[in-house]
């Protein structure tokens, strides 16, 4: 069976990760450096966000030179020795491909700004003499006009001009590129924004509602019906690139598409275009029994359409981290909110819950860096340590996302908790030297430990992984499923304890109390897997 229908895959953000040099920023000898924790926490590959040469205007997702390595995280040859050792460990490397812009600092669009006018360097990108309606992703209008009076379209921030994907220049570009990292030994790619290459032609204006505001509401349900998201003609995009791939054996595409309709979700993953995509449509679901239950079924069966494998993801380095929200009155992820009372404690127990419920499920899980030591959102960054540009563009409005991105706590008893030996480029809040991974290697009941246990028994269990399930007759508010052979998973989201069916515990996200006669019960929000 081919490795990535049913990988447990660590996702890496450089910046905050691990710092091997000192400068208060993660690099690649950082990662390096950490590799035998990976390897020990049993995780099967690592996604390294863009570690690519840039002005870091959004995080590295602004690319300048997309085969050269950033000197603040190290250089082509740091990363050639990270895959090296990667492979050595047991470990995949899976790297950020970024197709929808590049940086405005990239050779071409610097050349487009030094041409006129329909000028062929101009060609590449979207240039017109006035602006449609539409919005960045990031707050504010897409659009940025240039000295000679013309504008060019930027989905997200100014600083990130869109590619023109209907230019043949750019399609052989990016499939040189995919080749230059596969011949580095690099093992997939995750594709950013993949939903989002190709625009409509003649880029028309949004649907508006009442207010003359442009609507984004119906999520691109229907084909075109986004004039920048869905287009029928972005396939034509990954089946030449999966030609690209299929050169390379035993390697994998992950794309990211937030497509809210099944069927066109599943479009993406037909057996000649990409092997997976991320499931955010788990992600945003609340911690509710019917509204989980709904959410895998819907997933499990889209993916059967086209013979594709489902992946589970929690959190990312674009959300609010899930031990967050967990705690919260309303579980789901619809937008960033920074302002509502959490609960601590509980989102913690349910985030445990939800991680065993994430790794007992058929296909893929992810793990973004920082679940498995249950790190929480951090709120109160200064304004002047803030590098997200949603926070700028929205005037601090939305915080923005680096409240997910601190850097993480590896040991100590205050910060940088030996993420480096200098100050760390977003602070760490102090109370975090209860959750440094060494702590938490130290206790067996700690959110590591149980990260630890859990795939350990995942790549022993010969039921778990890819292949089907089978859900049980349960009562209101419990989930209950088996795999074959004999293993069950159950979720109590009740609030009262329930009786344990018949089986051996194998692990639970709590302790198990028993009655009174010696019988385990599962307490409220808690996930139990048995041997049956």
């Amino acid at each position: 069976m081919s490795w990535w229908r049913d990988a447990v895959v660590y996702q890496v953000y450089p910046r905050s990760f691990a710092d091997g040099n000192g400068d208060g920023v993660g690099d690649l000898a950082g990662i390096e450096s950490r590799l035998p924790y990976l390897r020990d926490l049993g995780v099967d590959a690592l996604w390294i966000n863009p570690w690519y040469v840039s002005p870091m205007a959004d995080g590295g997702y602004d690319v300048a030179d997309y085969r050269a390595i950033d000197p603040v995280f190290g250089t082509l040859w740091d990363a050639e020795r990270l895959i090296r050792a990667a492979h050595r460990h047991g470990l995949r490397i899976i790297v950020d491909i970024v197709p929808n812009h590049t940086s405005d600092r990239h050779a071409w669009f610097q050349a487009a700004l030094a041409a006129p006018p329909g000028s062929p360097e101009r060609a590449r990108f979207h240039f017109r003499d006035a602006p449609n309606n539409w919005s960045s992703r990031f707050g504010g209008p897409a659009w940025s006009q240039v000295d000679d009076g013309q504008w060019y379209l930027h989905l997200f921030d100014a600083a990130q001009p869109d590619l023109n994907w209907d230019h043949p220049e750019v399609r052989a570009e990016f499939e040189s590129i995919l080749r230059f990292w596969l011949d580095r030994g690099v093992d997939g790619f995750r594709i950013d924004v993949a939903d989002r290459l190709v625009k409509q032609a003649g880029l028309p204006d949004r649907p508006v509602r009442e207010t003359g505001v442009p609507t984004f509401a119906d999520n691109g349900s229907r084909p075109g019906s986004q004039p920048d998201k869905d287009q029928p003609e972005v396939h034509e995009i990954y089946r030449a690139w999966r030609r690209v791939l299929d050169e390379y054996p035993d390697r994998a595409f992950v794309g990211e598409m937030w497509v809210a309709d099944p069927d066109r979700f599943a479009m993406y993953l037909r057996p000649d275009e990409l092997h997976t995509a991320f499931n955010f449509a788990f992600l945003k679901c609340a911690w509710e029994a019917g509204a989980l239950r709904s959410v895998i079924e819907q997933t499990l069966a889209t993916h059967a359409r086209v013979g594709a494998p489902a992946t589970w993801v929690l959190s990312n380095h674009d959300v609010t981290r899930h031990a967050t929200r967990y705690g919260r009155e309303d579980t789901r992820f619809t937008k960033r909110v920074h302002d509502v009372p959490t609960d601590r404690a509980l989102g913690v127990r349910r985030a445990r819950a939800a991680a065993l419920l994430s790794m007992a499920l058929p296909g893929s899980v992810y793990v973004y860096q920082g679940d498995e030591l249950g790190l929480p959102e951090v709120f109160d960054l200064p304004a002047e340590a803030r590098e997200d540009p949603v926070f700028r563009r929205t005037e601090g409005k939305d915080l923005g996302r680096d409240g997910c991105r601190v850097p993480l706590p590896w040991g100590g008893d205050a910060p940088p908790f030996e993420f480096g030996t200098g100050s760390s480029w977003l602070p760490q809040p102090a109370d975090w030297r209860g959750l440094t991974a060494a702590r938490q290697l130290a206790d067996p009941a700690s959110m590591l430990s149980l990260y630890r246990l859990a795939l350990r028994i995942r790549r022993n269990e010969p039921a778990l992984g890819d292949g089907p399930m089978h859900w049980l007759d349960t009562e209101p508010g419990v989930l209950a499923f088996t795999r074959d052979p004999g293993f069950t998973c159950i979720i109590n989201f009740t609030d009262a304890p329930i009786d344990l069916p018949a089986g051996t515990p194998l692990l639970a996200s709590a302790e198990l109390p028993t009655t009174p006669t010696g019988k385990p019960t599962l307490p409220p929000d808690t996930t139990a897997w048995l041997r049956t």
